[in-house]
């Protein structure tokens, strides 16, 4: 259990890092990066701790919001980009 505990506090650092990225970030697509690491580092959070408590209903919402963080990866690079392909 250790492990689980070392990558839960490594998932954290990541969450606080991205958070000061968002709020200093020069420009948006640095912002939206930022964003993206701050989604995928809490739905490792979820399932790290989902793996550490032993709950199986953390895997259920474990993929939705992989699901919504794919989709908002998709639509912000589209804002971005002005729907230019």
């Amino acid at each position: 259990m250790m492990v689980l505990d070392i990558a839960i506090v490594g998932c954290v650092i990541s969450l606080i890092a991205s958070a000061v990225q968002i709020s200093r970030g020069p420009t948006p697509a640095d912002r939206a990066i930022a964003a993206d690491l701050l989604t995928f580092s809490l739905v490792a959070l979820i399932a790290l701790v989902g793996v550490r408590l032993g709950r199986v209903g953390t895997f259920d919402l474990v993929v939705a919001a992989t699901a919504v963080a794919f989709l908002a990866a998709v639509s912000l690079a589209r804002a971005l980009t002005g729907g230019r392909r």
